[in-house]
């Protein structure tokens, strides 16, 4: 910060607003519960190891928010492409935003940051569907 900068002139990012890795963390963590609990989209995840899966999804959602970028994954289109061969179409990707919204809900993220991050999850429709 420079010294005419005060601590509002800083716009922090989603990934501050949230309130960081810990945020984060159990966001990811509550949203898989939810996931794989549910039948209508957990045969996707048949036979993926879920312990790199969480690892991969807090990396990209940390990038995604404006946090630091430690992601080395794939991008979106070819994350999933073996997922709509398997036919992942908008109906799955509904009830994913279902499950993210609830999770935020049941994590008490205010309102303004809820719709935050369901547009940009909803920015990623045509590319996870691979449109």
């Amino acid at each position: 910060m420079s010294s005419t900068e005060t601590p509002q002139d800083k716009v922090q990012t989603l990934y501050e607003r949230i309130g960081g890795a810990s945020a984060v963390d159990a966001a990811v963590d509550l949203f898989y519960q939810k996931v794989l609990a549910d039948y209508r989209i957990n045969r996707f995840f048949d036979g993926i190891n879920m312990e790199k899966q969480v690892a991969k999804q807090k990396a990209f959602f940390t990038l995604a928010f404006g946090g630091p970028n430690i992601y080395t994954g794939k991008d979106l289109r070819n994350a999933h492409a073996r997922l709509v061969k398997l036919g992942l179409g908008n109906f799955h990707f509904d009830v994913v935003m279902e499950h993210l919204g609830a999770t935020l809900i049941e994590l008490n993220v205010p309102q303004d940051l809820i719709t935050e991050v369901e547009t940009l999850a909803e920015s990623t429709r045509n590319e996870v569907l691979s449109r």
